[in-house]
């Protein structure tokens, strides 16, 4: 939504009442408008500015967990020993997911 800032502006008092049904229904009209977007059609027409990786290749190391890290079962993430919140049959979360 564009914002005229040349506009005169508006004090509450002089501003018009509107109903609150009113606004409401205006509300509601505008959801009804709105076109049902899918995410990957978005995606797929998005391209990068004069960039074409197809072939390009990351080029990253890999470390393995540490002894004094570990995998929480519920984010997946590995974090430090101390961050570690219970441990229940052999599987470790997070004080994040815990919490």
């Amino acid at each position: 939504m564009s914002v005229d800032y040349d506009a005169p502006r508006v004090t509450p008092e002089e501003e018009p009442n509107v109903a609150l049904e009113e606004l409401k229904s205006d509300k509601s009209a505008r959801r009804e408008a709105s076109p049902d977007m899918d995410e990957t059609d978005l995606a797929d027409s998005f391209e990068l500015p004069g960039a074409d990786l197809s072939n390009e290749e990351l080029l990253i190391q890999v470390v393995p967990v540490q002894a004094d890290e570990f995998t929480c079962m519920s984010c997946f993430l590995v974090h430090h020993r101390s961050q570690l919140a219970r441990e229940k049959d052999g599987k470790k979360y997070c004080k994040e997911c815990e919490g």
